[in-house]
């Protein structure tokens, strides 16, 4: 049971950073390989604030989102919405795109190393146990899962309950029918990247709380968002949270009984057998 548990509370934080990835790339069609980047950013900030001033990752996310929505925003306008313009097809633009993003994230990690230097950071936030099933837990992972189930839920919530929700899901099953219907697709997808920069940078601000991480480990949680992305069904909300669940559970299940070091392998994996039997993800249509 503690086994269990402890995944789900892994899945759920990844659930959101993966969710930033899926309107990215199911939205606005950009595969952003520099999307860990953002994450480690988010996780930077929060980690500024509290030991500078004991500010609260919980509400460091309120400042972590409106600048990584900006931050995005501007990089989708200038660096990627040129590439857009000239792809003649959704295959060019997602190697256009991934070849940019690909040198982004280069440029991520150099300006983070140039600011907070090379070194591992952590701090302790909430670093205490807590009780629950007859188990012990750590309290900030489990404050960091129940926050990322809330702001999961709302996200949800905004793209089913909403017209600029429902408009975003329309330019993910159609860009071109949703052209017809009066829907501003740039504007559209120029909001649904840059809220996946502000949902990622804010998974980075809750997973700091019990994570160490430094400059560079970025590429592994894009990697990892990118397995959810495509286990879950590109632009389905409801597979990426799900695959997140499972991959939380599987990695510490491989963990737990098998080995820490084998963690990655496993994920990995599972993304390759979902490549070769179910490639249009959990919830997704069999092409007919």
């Amino acid at each position: 049971m503690d086994i269990l548990i402890t995944g789900l509370l892994l899945g759920g934080t990844y659930a959101l950073i993966a969710m930033g990835l899926n309107l990215q790339y199911g939205v606005a069609r950009i595969m952003n390989l520099a999307n860990g980047e953002l994450l480690v950013a988010g996780g930077f900030g929060a980690f500024f604030f509290y030991t500078s001033g004991q500010v609260s990752p919980f509400l460091t996310i309120f400042l972590v989102a409106p600048a990584a929505f900006g931050v995005s925003w501007v990089i989708y306008r200038i660096m990627l919405r040129p590439l857009v313009n000239r792809a003649k097809s959704r295959g060019q633009l997602e190697t256009d795109s991934i070849l940019a993003t690909f040198g982004l994230s280069f440029v991520g990690v150099g300006l983070m190393l140039a600011a907070f230097g090379g070194d591992y950071f952590n701090y302790s936030y909430l670093a205490r146990p807590i009780t629950l099933a007859g188990d012990t837990f750590a309290l900030n992972r489990v404050a960091s899962f129940l926050a990322a189930v809330v702001i999961c839920g709302l996200l949800y919530l905004w793209l089913n309950r909403t017209r600029a929700g429902l408009s975003i899901r329309a330019i993910a099953v159609s860009p071109d029918s949703a052209r017809l219907v009066g829907i501003d697709v740039p504007r559209m997808a120029a909001i649904a990247f840059a809220l996946g920069g502000a949902v990622t940078a804010v998974g980075g601000a809750l997973i700091s709380t019990y994570l160490t991480l430094d400059a560079s480990a970025g590429v592994i949680f894009t990697l990892k968002a990118l397995i959810i992305v495509i286990m879950g069904g590109v632009g389905d909300v409801r597979g990426t949270i799900v695959a997140a669940l499972f991959l939380g559970v599987v990695e510490t299940l491989v963990a737990s009984l098998i080995d820490p070091g084998l963690t990655l392998a496993a994920a990995y994996a599972l993304f390759i057998l979902v490549l070769l039997f179910r490639p249009q993800g959990l919830f997704g249509k069999t092409p007919t």
